[in-house]
């Protein structure tokens, strides 16, 4: 069963989710990666108001391309969410619920997720041609000068991901290999 997701998320939104969940992700969704990241850390460090309100939002790694005559947005695959995870405790702290990307994350970060009540989703990776047809108006928030790196607030509709890390700190990675690994006891032809 694939479940829908409106955002901005809510605790009971995220706590109804569970790893593994097939969801449909639709309202607003911010972009940023490294660079961003990076900088959004810098400015909470001076005490500086971030150009978006975390309260709630989901943030995708993505560095989207150039969008083609009519289109709303290029090609949007996720992209490795580990590089993010120095700054990652640090946004959950400010309110933010989910986070799209690929990949595993740290001890730190999961045990952050379960603190925040927060949950981490997957986007399936070289599909991002088919996950920019979800994108439905893109408008650059801040960082211009980091190109495809910017921050970018994406409206989506029945954007696909999968629910990798819960609020409980359940985790799919670990969890999937474990539930589909043979025993000692069967035998293979």
């Amino acid at each position: 069963m694939t479940k829908k997701v409106n955002t901005p998320l809510s605790d009971e939104t995220v706590e109804n989710l569970e790893a593994g969940d097939r969801v449909l992700i639709s309202g607003i969704i911010y972009t940023g990666r490294d660079a961003a990241h990076k900088r959004l850390a810098g400015m909470m460090e001076r005490g500086e108001e971030l150009p978006v309100d975390l309260k709630g939002q989901v943030i995708y790694y993505v560095g989207p391309c150039p969008a083609k005559p009519g289109q709303v947005i290029g090609s949007a695959g996720p992209t490795t969410s580990g590089r993010m995870d120095s700054f990652t405790p640090q946004l959950l702290d400010r309110g933010l619920k989910g986070m799209i990307g690929k990949g595993t994350r740290s001890k730190e970060v999961i045990n952050s997720i379960v603190k925040n009540k927060a949950v981490y989703f997957a986007a399936i990776g070289g599909a991002g041609a088919l996950l920019a047809e979800t994108i439905k108006e893109a408008e650059l928030v801040a960082f211009d000068d980091l190109g495809p790196e910017a921050v970018y607030r994406l409206r989506v509709e029945d954007f696909p991901a999968i629910v990798i890390i819960d609020c409980h700190g359940n985790n799919l990675y670990e969890t999937g290999p474990k539930n589909f690994k043979l025993s000692g006891e069967e035998k293979q032809p």
